[in-house]
């Protein structure tokens, strides 16, 4: 195994001081005992909110400057936890039939939008209504009501 030079390592050196200082859990190589996997902690950057027949992301006050510039957007991707769904037995499912169908020849879940997945996260796309504070309305998303929003993105 190549090594790399002290100007090479500086990189990762910085981005995982970065992460610890805001908290993420950064896995060194040399942490983890040989063949063991990383395991990463994320925290909810937001909450899915529903009221009215309306659908809400309220983002953690904290984070609420990194929303300058969602209200232009026409829509946006919701990445959020399927925190409902989780259990071993879930995670451990790794081919099913599409949309639960039997008549649909199985597939693995990386070919679906299964909820049952290694990694319980899911994908959404929905037009941005309004932004307000730190509430961004949204046309709605096949999530329950106070489901962790991970991320948004344009």
């Amino acid at each position: 195994m190549k090594s790399c030079s002290a100007r090479a390592r500086l990189p990762f050196v910085a981005f995982a001081l970065i992460g610890m200082a805001a908290g993420w859990s950064v896995p060194l190589a040399s942490a983890a005992a040989p063949g063991a996997t990383p395991v990463y902690t994320m925290s909810p950057v937001g909450w899915v909110r529903k009221s009215g027949g309306r659908t809400f992301i309220e983002i953690e006050r904290r984070y609420q400057p990194a929303l300058m510039g969602v209200e232009e957007l026409k829509s946006i991707q919701v990445l959020y936890w399927f925190d409902r769904n989780d259990s071993p037995e879930k995670r451990a499912v790794l081919q099913v039939h599409p949309r639960g169908d039997p008549e649909r020849p199985l597939r693995g879940v990386f070919a679906t939008r299964s909820p049952l997945r290694p990694n319980l996260i899911a994908l959404s796309e929905a037009r941005v209504l309004a932004v307000r504070g730190n509430v961004v309305e949204i046309d709605g998303i096949d999530a329950f009501a106070d489901t962790p929003v991970l991320d948004l993105k344009p």
